[in-house]
């Protein structure tokens, strides 16, 4: 199990010469390292012998340090030699779902829901700017003053985006959202009570009788970590294409082809779109597509890829409520810039969209499905749709968190027929009008 050290307020004098001292082992390190036998060694080996050097650069200093400040300083310049500098203790608090950091001196994060202040720092801005370059310049990505935002994926699946001066006018800002080496798996969600099993087993249903699904939700609603979930009921025999912008999901499959956009170059040039990558996947013959989010044009060639053979796939997409998601779509197809009559366009989702799905982040931190919504069909110029299972809110705790109750609405779906010619057949009490779990 890794050590952590509370992190200790660099208020005073004290912090402030721990600080220099570090920084002069740091330097006197980096002078004393034999970079050709640095790259023979490997991983633990060498963090070993860097360690041993650390410590005698520790004993020839003139300061008076404690066995927990000895070890603590050691430790600290490993991370800045190896590591991420001031965000290893961080990452390494498996608590924490969110790092925000507002400038060098200003570190925030979420922990069971609820964002606090940290006492970690770091020495300024050009010292959180290297370990931005350090985490970016790993998956091929870079950020500056020409291009000052950029969104990455870090070694440990997190979703990583920094924006920086002279955009971000108080130093640099970061957002790390936290997903972990091991994903949230269907049992870790129905234990937080994030949905019930009858609609795990409605949507593993759907998801073997290759029904389009849409998830929608707000920020930091769990959007990304359901479609991770969802994606384990599908069959290992299946080709599935990933898109993203960021790649995050981290599926079980095998037969798993995974595609990244990439950001234009220095010149404005190379730009590699969403829309690019959905165009090729059609010719990669999948029998999947997953997009990690729908937010632009690419919506209209992903449509046309659900009505066109490539049923089974799912997206994300950022909405209130499933009928919001469908608003969001039609505006999303007219930037493709084609002048569609609202008709086609309503039509074209109603066709290819069997499921919405809509998550909400509820106050106090839980995330909970609050629709399982069926598209039925259209009715002149609307999109029929109608609710089988919903989250209803009751109230707030005495912690301030939010609780309700999952309730089925008796209403059985239309797509049901599907499900038994594939051979998936679900209690008829699975949609009996009722309360089936409280918080």
């Amino acid at each position: 199990m890794a050590k952590t050290y509370a992190p200790l307020r660099k208020t005073d004098s004290k912090d402030d010469d721990f600080e220099k001292l570090k920084q002069r082992i740091h330097g006197k390190l980096v002078d004393k390292l034999d970079l050709t036998r640095v790259g023979e060694l490997e991983g633990d080996t060498l963090r070993r012998e860097i360690r041993l050097v650390v410590e005698h650069l520790c004993d020839s200093e003139d300061t008076l340090l404690n066995r927990i400040e000895r070890e603590r300083l050691v430790d600290e310049v490993l991370d800045e030699t190896f590591g991420l500098g001031p965000l290893e203790i961080l990452l390494k608090d498996p608590t924490i779902s969110d790092i925000m950091i507002n400038g060098p001196k200003h570190i925030y994060v979420e922990r069971r829901g609820k964002v606090e202040k940290t006492s970690v720092v770091f020495r300024d801005n050009d010292h959180l700017l290297q370990i931005v370059d350090r985490i970016i310049s790993k998956v091929g990505r870079r950020v500056d003053e020409t291009c000052p935002m950029v969104d990455a994926r870090m070694m440990d699946g997190s979703r990583f985006n920094a924006i920086i001066p002279p955009l971000a006018l108080d130093g640099a800002c970061v957002s790390i959202r936290r997903f972990g080496a091991n994903p949230l798996k269907l049992e870790d969600l129905l234990n937080f009570k994030a949905f019930t099993p009858e609609m795990v087993m409605l949507l593993e249903g759907a998801i073997k009788a290759r029904l389009n699904i849409v998830i929608s939700g707000g920020t930091g609603s769990g959007k990304t970590t359901l479609l991770n979930t969802l994606s384990s009921f599908i069959p290992n025999t299946d080709r599935i294409v990933t898109i993203e912008d960021a790649a995050e999901l981290q599926l079980q499959q095998d037969h798993v082809v995974r595609l990244e956009t990439r950001p234009a170059n220095i010149e404005g040039k190379g730009a590699i779109t969403a829309t690019d990558l959905v165009r090729n996947a059609l010719r990669m013959r999948p029998d999947r597509i997953l997009i990690g989010e729908c937010r632009g044009p690419e919506t209209l060639d992903m449509l046309q890829a659900m009505n066109t053979g490539h049923e089974g796939s799912l997206t994300t997409i950022h909405a209130n409520t499933p009928r919001d998601a469908l608003a969001r779509m039609e505006t999303m197809i007219m930037m493709a810039g084609f002048d569609l009559p609202l008709k086609a366009m309503r039509t074209q989702v109603a066709s290819a969209i069997d499921l919405v799905v809509q998550t909400s982040r509820l106050q106090g931190g839980p995330r909970k499905i609050t629709y399982i919504t069926e598209i039925v069909g259209m009715e002149q110029d609307t999109v029929v749709m109608q609710d089988i299972y919903r989250y209803e809110k009751e109230g707030i705790d005495e912690n301030s968190r939010a609780y309700g109750k999952f309730m089925s609405t008796g209403i059985r779906p239309v797509f049901m027929s599907r499900l038994e010619s594939a051979g998936i057949r679900l209690p008829s009490s699975a949609f009996r009008e009722r309360v089936m779990l409280e918080d």
